[in-house]
């Protein structure tokens, strides 16, 4: 399909969405939409075993496009059908079977970290900036994310205050991969996508699917679900090829079944 706001790329092994709304990629109505198709197409391109979600310019994503705000409501049932759209979007990112890792080259913020944190692995460049601040222009979404992503204390600070975190302070506490220079970070992402496209896809499958259930599961129970996945895996020709190849030191050749 042709897209207005992103453009979609096949590198290889590897599928690159590039959020491009000039200036700052504000997220409207068609953003979240083309953002669901494109992962959704994702889920059934068979080559591709990875992809990398990013922001054209200088901007990764400075969150909702407010101005739409005065449309929303226009009509009977449009708060609630923006408000799904602004969920599925980021949930297309998560649900997406194969791992996606956010190149966050500048702001991400709102709407914005949202999608960069619905992605399985986070890289930025050193100018990139993090934040949550609904609360400046009074609204109070994603208090959701902010409690994944940080300990009770700073994700309500963040929450309360509108404060924002450099590239740097999202690497102390753990939350994103170490920042790169800006002119570093789109080939660091790709080296890292074709490491993890390198991989039998249908264990990556399974290893997402996995990572995403045990997430939401008391540890013994997650456990005994990985456990389980193992099993599956372990009877698949992929499975095998690995073992066979790490044996005989090669390279795997990976069929996906």
């Amino acid at each position: 399909m042709d897209f207005e706001c992103l453009r979609l790329e096949i590198d290889g092994r590897v599928a690159v969405v590039t959020l491009d709304r000039p200036k700052v990629n504000a997220q409207n109505t068609r953003l979240r939409e083309e953002v669901i198709r494109a992962f959704d197409m994702i889920n059934d391109m068979d080559e591709v075993r990875a992809a990398i979600l990013t922001g054209a310019g200088k901007c990764f994503s400075a969150g909702a496009d407010l101005s739409e705000r005065a449309e929303i409501g226009a009509e009977p049932g449009g708060f609630w059908r923006h408000n799904r759209r602004t969920r599925e979007a980021p949930n297309a990112i998560h649900e997406c079977f194969k791992p996606v890792i956010a190149a966050v080259n500048g702001p991400a913020l709102g709407a914005g970290l949202h999608i960069a944190a619905s992605c399985d692995i986070i890289m930025a460049s050193h100018d990139a900036v993090f934040g949550m601040p609904e609360i400046d222009v009074g609204l109070a979404g994603g208090a959701s994310v902010l409690n994944r992503l940080f300990g009770r204390s700073r994700g309500r600070r963040m929450f309360f205050t509108g404060m924002r975190l450099s590239a740097a302070e999202m690497y102390r506490l753990g939350v994103i991969e170490e920042p790169v220079a800006p002119d570093r970070l789109m080939p660091e992402a790709m080296a890292m996508a074709r490491a993890i496209a390198s991989k039998s896809p249908i264990a990556m499958k399974m290893a997402k699917e996995a990572y995403n259930v045990v997430e939401a599961m008391p540890e013994r129970e997650a456990y005994r679900f990985e456990q389980n996945m193992t099993f599956a895996l372990s009877k698949t020709e992929d499975a095998r090829e690995a073992q066979r190849a790490f044996i005989e030191k090669r390279e795997p050749q990976f069929k996906g079944r």
